[in-house]
């Protein structure tokens, strides 16, 4: 265990707050699958960097850039001094060489963002700042120094152009759905990458608590004494398991234009993802090196992504995922399920359904402890 208070790497002034220091770590080791499988192969793709550099000078960066260096506070010694000890520290434990510059905003939504092309940014609003305590505005400090390690500030800024451009072109409708389909798509990754970068957060903060406190202030504001963790993941699991195929539905459509996850499924995924072996592995030192990275084989990786996906398909509760798993196995009442799990559509009434077999009752339960 390392004391972040040396200097070391150029980071001095950091915390005293003894944590694990995670020296060359590489962003693989707390990618989601589906992140670090998109990643991966965008990395290993011919020509990419100047694909990207050539974006670059249709992309507002430079604009932006302006715009919070004259409009927002910068973070520093003189400045917040507290944010830039956290992103001192945050940068230290992930072994990040550069330190990011960062900004607080006048914003009174609770929000923060890695934005840039060549260098990232990290951007805070005022509502966020005001909202955390310390631990955990240090999850999403490190949360943000994640997005910065795995080079999602990339994609982030492209998402945010190509965004403002389809508002601009919605008259053109060939136009507006073309832009749309791959904002959507983007959309999708992002909120896998969101997944990712909680997961840096707490390897910055080591604290699952303070994340947990985090995302549950995220969702229902400053009245922490009101509200429960353990409650708060069991909103998760009634999300997850509850309804029919209708309600299956009507989460992907909710989710759609939206950049990051339902905030307490973020807080069950990360949970779970807490009492893995893998972040057991990482907290023990054994963890993939950047130094590893160009070595990454992209079947592999896409493999891993594929086994993961299998088994969140296997253990969802989500009647949808429920469907899927049964086709892959090819049960036999297959048809009879799809006819009760939207059966009463029309009425819209779901007392009109059937009720659902034993079987189902047992597999839409609530076991206790994990979200």
């Amino acid at each position: 265990m390392s004391d972040a208070g040396h200097e070391q790497n150029g980071h001095e002034n950091v915390p005293s707050r003894q944590r694990r220091r995670f020296a060359g770590i590489s962003s693989r080791a707390y990618e989601h699958p589906a992140d670090r499988s998109a990643l991966v192969a965008l990395r290993k793709l011919s020509g990419f960097d100047t694909v990207f550099k050539a974006l670059s000078g249709l992309l507002p960066e430079r604009s932006l850039r302006l715009l919070f260096l004259s409009d927002s506070v910068r973070v520093s010694d003189a400045q917040f001094a507290h944010l830039n000890d956290m992103l001192r520290d945050a940068c230290y434990i992930l072994d990040l060489e550069k330190v990011p510059p960062m900004y607080v905003t006048q914003d009174p939504q609770p929000n923060a963002m890695c934005i840039g092309l060549d260098e990232p940014i990290i951007v805070v609003t005022t509502g966020l700042v005001e909202l955390l305590d310390e631990e955990e505005m240090r999850a999403v400090v490190g949360h943000e120094v994640g997005h910065a390690l795995s080079g999602h500030s990339v994609y982030r800024t492209i998402l945010l152009f190509l965004t403002a451009l389809a508002l601009r072109v919605a008259w053109i409708p060939l136009g507006n759905f073309a832009i749309m389909a791959i904002v959507t798509a983007l959309r999708e990754w992002f909120r896998k990458s969101e997944l990712s970068a909680d997961r840096a957060g707490l390897l910055v903060g080591q604290d699952l608590r303070a994340s947990m406190r985090g995302l549950m202030k995220i969702a229902g504001g400053n009245h922490l004494h009101e509200m429960n963790v353990d409650a708060f993941l069991a909103q998760a699991e009634e999300y997850e398991a509850g309804g029919d195929l209708r309600d299956s539905v009507l989460k992907i459509l909710n989710v759609l234009p939206r950049t990051h996850p339902f905030t307490a499924v973020r807080a069950a995924e990360l949970k779970k993802w807490a009492e893995s072996r893998d972040y057991q592995r990482i907290m023990d030192g054994h963890y993939p090196r950047r130094s590893e990275d160009k070595d990454t084989s992209v079947s592999d990786s896409f493999r891993q992504s594929a086994s993961a996906y299998a088994s969140d398909v296997r253990s969802s509760k989500d009647p949808l995922m429920k469907l899927v798993s049964d086709i892959a196995g090819g049960a036999g009442d297959l048809g009879d399920r799809v006819r009760r799990g939207f059966s009463g559509f029309a009425s819209g009434s779901p007392k009109d359904a059937p009720p659902r077999d034993s079987d189902e009752r047992r597999d839409g339960e609530s076991p206790n402890g994990n979200g």
